[in-house]
């Protein structure tokens, strides 16, 4: 799963040692969790709903004693839905643990603040032990800044415009290494919140196909045919849109986060900036 940056401008998992993208390994591990859901949706599908206990029946599994037989009667679409569920959990657990990180151990406010303090004092190694004390994704951001800001003031070969040129240049190139660790894997919640509602409603009208066909039949028609095609369709369409609204919520919970640790780093950058201008002319 993912992993924030362990030190500014080098973030763990971002690059490997001969400094190639390991987007590569995070592909096959991301493969592999589906992969796990998928298979632990159909064992639960199989074992726990299909249990005998949840029939009246038994092993004929036409008579469900419970909510959990009848969510088994929904048809193979089910454990489809519950892989889906299950994909849907790992990667919030996966993203909140990162994101969380990510937000570092302070405030962005309250951080931006302090660091305009010290460099207020012309006190840059105090600075950076506040980014070292954030240990976020603003923290990061900060230091890598910082180190240039430190190596600007002994520039002397380069004018004031130059200096700060070369700051904003650090502090793009270390924000472009962040934002994209924030974002990765948000692309599962996104198209779970689409897809998951699509295969419920697939689920439905396999489950109405099926009803339709028990009313079409010639002289009495199927009860039981009947009650387990819209059992099929109802029990689709809840998975679906339930996995669906978690999915949205989450996405959306997880990118607010995102735009607001955005926007504390586009702040300190500007405060790095700004203090370098009118402190170093």
């Amino acid at each position: 799963m993912a992993d924030v940056k362990t030190a500014a401008g080098k973030p763990s998992g971002a690059q490997g040692s001969a400094g190639k993208p390991k987007n590569s390994n995070h592909f096959w591990l991301n493969l592999i969790i589906v992969a796990a859901c998928i298979t632990a949706g159909e064992l639960i599908w199989k074992f726990v709903l299909g249990a005998e206990g949840n029939f009246q029946d038994g092993a004929a599994r036409e008579k469900p004693a419970g909510i959990l037989g009848t969510m088994y009667q929904g048809g193979f679409v089910v454990p489809i839905l519950m892989a889906t569920f299950l994909t849907l959990v790992v990667f919030v657990i996966e993203r909140a643990l990162t994101i969380v990180k990510a937000k570092g151990k302070m405030d962005g406010g309250e951080f931006v603040r302090k660091v305009q303090f010290h460099l207020a004092n012309k006190n840059v190694d105090a600075a950076i032990a506040e980014c070292d004390k954030q240990a976020g994704s603003v923290g990061n951001v900060m230091r890598a800044g910082l180190v240039k800001y430190k190596e600007m003031i002994h520039a002397t070969d380069l004018d004031t415009d130059q200096k700060i040129a070369g700051i904003q240049k650090e502090i793009e190139e270390a924000t472009a290494l962040e934002l994209p660790m924030l974002e990765k894997n948000l692309v599962f919640l996104s198209t779970i919140a689409s897809s998951a509602t699509l295969l419920g409603l697939f689920g439905t009208v396999l489950g109405m196909i099926r009803s339709f066909a028990a009313m079409a039949n010639a002289g009495a028609p199927d009860a039981a045919a009947l009650a387990a095609g819209i059992s099929e369709a109802l029990i689709n369409t809840a998975l679906g849109i339930g996995t669906s609204f978690f999915s949205i919520l989450f996405y959306n919970l997880f990118t607010t986060i995102i735009d607001g640790v955005t926007y504390s780093i586009d702040e300190s950058g500007f405060t790095l900036t700004q203090s370098f201008a009118s402190t170093h002319k």
